[in-house]
C-alpha cells in the first residue's frame, strides 16, 4: 500500500504547545484524540483542514472512521474563505476519495481526480499546500491509474517543494515513493538509498506509526539477513501499535513488493 502524507498537520509542533500535543498523538496513531484538540478551533479554516487531514489519515491507516472524516471535511469546505483555503479543502476531499478507492471501500476514483484537479486550479503557485497536492496526484497516478510514468514527475515536484518548504515529514514520503518506483525499475541501489532516507527521517521525527512501513519498504531492497531483521523490527512495531497500519500485515513476509497506498 502507499503511505499517505499529511503536511503541516502537527509535524513536531515547534514552539506551539497545541501543535506539539497534536504531533505526539498523531505520531502514535491516536488520530481521533489529536483531532479532538482542534474541535474548538474548527471555525478557523486552517484548523478545520488540519482536523480533516488527521481523520483522513486515520481512515487510510485503519480502514475506519469514514463518516467522521466526511463530517470534518464538510466543515472545512464550509469555513474556507479564499481560494487557497478552498484549494486545501479540495486537496483533502481528493485524498479521502483516494483512500476509499485504494482500500476497496468504494470506487471514488473520479471524485479523487476531480477534487485534486480543483485544488490545483485554486491553490496559488507558491502555496505551501502545493507540494502535498503534487504528492497526492502522484499517488492517484500510481495506484489508481497504474501510470508510474506520470507519478514520478509528480513525486519529484513534491520532493523539491517539500525541501524548499522545510517539510521534512513530506520528504519522508517522497523519498519512499520515488524509491518504490526505482525498485520497480530494477534500480536497487537508488531504491535502497531512498528507503533508507525515509526511515531515517521518520525515526528522527519520532513518527512511530510510519516507521514500520518504512522498515518493511527498506527490507524489499536489502539482501538477507538484513531484510529479515528489518521485517522483524517492522513486525514488532506493527503489533506494538495494535496492527496499524492495517494494510501492512501482508508486507511483513518475504514476498514480492506490494503497492503501498499511503
Amino acid at each position: 500500500m502507499a503511505d499517505t502524507a499529511m503536511s503541516g498537520a502537527g509535524t513536531t509542533g515547534g514552539d506551539d504547545p497545541l501543535q506539539r500535543a497534536i504531533w505526539r498523538l498523531r505520531s502514535r496513531g491516536c488520530w481521533t484524540d489529536a483531532a479532538a484538540l482542534l474541535t474548538a478551533h474548527q471555525e478557523d479554516a486552517g484548523a478545520a483542514v488540519q482536523r480533516t487531514a488527521l481523520l483522513v489519515e486515520r481512515c487510510l491507516f485503519t480502514g475506519q472512521g469514514w463518516a467522521e472524516a466526511e463530517d470534518a471535511l464538510r466543515v472545512a469546505e464550509a469555513v474556507a474563505g479564499d481560494d487557497d483555503e478552498r484549494g486545501a479543502a479540495a486537496c483533502e476531499r481528493g485524498h479521502l476519495a483516494y483512500a476509499a478507492t485504494v482500500l476497496g471501500v468504494r470506487d471514488r476514483s473520479d471524485e479523487a481526480r476531480s477534487a485534486l484537479g480543483r485544488a490545483a486550479a485554486l491553490l496559488s503557485p507558491g502555496s505551501r499546500t502545493r507540494p502535498l497536492l503534487d504528492f497526492r496526484r502522484g499517488l492517484v497516478a500510481e495506484h489508481l491509474a497504474d501510470a508510474p510514468q506520470s507519478a514520478r514527475p509528480a513525486y519529484r515536484r513534491a520532493h523539491a517543494g517539500a525541501a524548499a518548504n522545510g517539510d521534512t515529514l513530506l520528504l519522508s514520503f517522497t523519498w519512499r515513493h520515488l524509491a518504490a518506483l526505482a525498485l520497480r525499475d530494477g534500480e536497487v541501489a537508488e531504491a535502497r538509498k531512498g528507503f533508507a532516507e525515509s526511515l531515517r527521517i521518520r525515526e528522527e521525527l519520532g513518527f512511530l506509526v510510519g516507521t514500520a512501513p518504512a522498515l518493511a519498504a527498506l527490507a524489499e531492497a536489502e539482501p538477507e539477513p538484513e531484510a529479515s531483521r528489518l521485517r522483524a523490527e517492522a513486525h514488532r512495531l506493527f503489533h506494538l501499535l495494535g496492527g496499524i497500519p492495517t494494510w501492512l500485515a501482508d508486507q511483513l513476509h518475504p514476498r514480492p513488493s506490494l503497492p503501498d497506498p499511503a
